[in-house]
Order: C-alpha cells, then structure tokens, then sequence
C-alpha cells in the first residue's frame, strides 16, 4: 500500500506571505506543495503563473505538484518545468494530442498527471494508465476554492483503484475538491493515496497547518 501524502493547496495561502506559507507548510509536514494555475478561460478564475512559481522554488525543496488548468495546454508545459514544477498535471480536454503532451512532459524530466473533471470518465485515461503517474480525481468542479465535495465521486476513486490493481499498475491517485476532516476517510479507503486539501489546511484549527496536515493522514 502507497503512503499517505498530503499535497496542500496554496489556493487557499495568503498570497500576500506566499513564500512564508510554504515555509509553514514544510515546517508542518507536507509532502508536497500544490499549486492551481488557473487561466480564466479553460476556468473561471485567474491565479499565478511560471515567473510566481519560480520565485517559490527557493523557499523549499518539497515537490512541486502544479495543476494546469490551462487551454491550450501544450505549449506552455516547458515553462512550467522550467519554473520548478516536479509534477505537471494536465486536463485532457486542453491539449490536442494528449499522447505528445504526456510525452512532453515526460521528456523534461517531470512526473506526469492527467486530471479528471467530475464530469469526465475514467474511460478517457484508460490506455494511458502505463505511461503516467498520476490521476488526479476532482472532487469539485475547478476554479475555486472552498466548494463542497462531491460524495459521488468516491466511485470513481474505487473504480479506478479496481483498475490500477487489475492491471497490476503504479500510478498515484490524488483526490482535490473540498477535501476535510470529515470526508478524508472515505476518500482514503476509496484508495486515494495522496489529498489536496486548502481551506481545511489553513483555516482549521486556527490555522494550525501540522494538526490539520496530521489528521487529514491519519484520517
């Protein structure tokens, strides 16, 4: 069985302090720092971009796990890379090829993911599953942060696992949307093995990024 990782969203950080939150969120036991690149067109929101993510690659050695929810995808992968990401996840709706995306990434060196709206079947990614990392299920329609976790997603978490166990593959299965303390388990046992969670990590607890990191893990 996979360790349990906690991938905290930086959505949710106070984008003033944003290299002091990352600081925090090492110092609290992150696994990995999640970052949601936004570009108000494949979503509703606009966040950061490759000169942001580069000027936060020196504040810690954790991986970067950045989601681009960006169309068209393709062409801006490398600047990605090149800013610090150590994973680049990808939707399939926002490139053309997702086979030369995948390989792109692939050639730079970087883990690579492919994202599932809550909307977009498993059957999408399914001859893909070899040649990735990572499946990141969203729990949530992207965009914001703070929205309520969809509960019928949890099937498409333990089908996937069925398949990833079926064919004897490798691949993380992240989960993002809405992710707290009451719904962590059953996202877990569903056979997520790694949590994006935001406004829980920053905002329960008063704040207290290492309890809330803790208890979402051992949730």
């Amino acid at each position: 069985m996979k360790k349990i990782q906690i991938s905290p969203s930086i959505l949710s950080a106070d984008f003033s302090q944003l290299g002091n939150e990352i600081k925090r969120l090492e110092i609290g036991g992150a696994d990995m720092i999640h970052v949601d690149v936004m570009d108000g067109h494949f979503v509703p929101n606009l966040t950061i971009g490759p000169p942001v993510i580069k000027t936060l690659r020196s504040y810690t050695k954790l991986p970067f796990d950045v989601h681009l929810m960006i169309d068209p995808v393709h062409k801006y992968i490398k600047d990605y890379a090149d800013a610090g990401a150590d994973i680049i996840t990808i939707h399939p709706e926002a490139t053309e090829n997702l086979t030369d995306s995948i390989n792109h990434i692939k050639s730079l060196k970087k883990k690579v993911g492919v994202s599932l709206n809550p909307n977009t079947e498993l059957s999408v990614v399914l001859d893909y599953l070899n040649k990735i990392d990572l499946i990141l299920i969203m729990s949530v329609y992207p965009g914001f942060g703070g929205q309520k976790f969809m509960p019928e997603i949890i099937k498409k978490i333990k089908d996937l696992n069925v398949i990833k166990k079926d064919k004897n593959l490798n691949f993380d299965i992240e989960v993002d949307g809405g992710i707290n303390f009451s719904n962590a388990k059953s996202v877990l046992d569903a056979g997520a093995n790694i949590l994006v969670s935001g406004t829980t990590i920053f905002k329960e607890n008063n704040g207290d990024i290492e309890k809330n990191i803790k208890t979402l893990r051992i949730a």
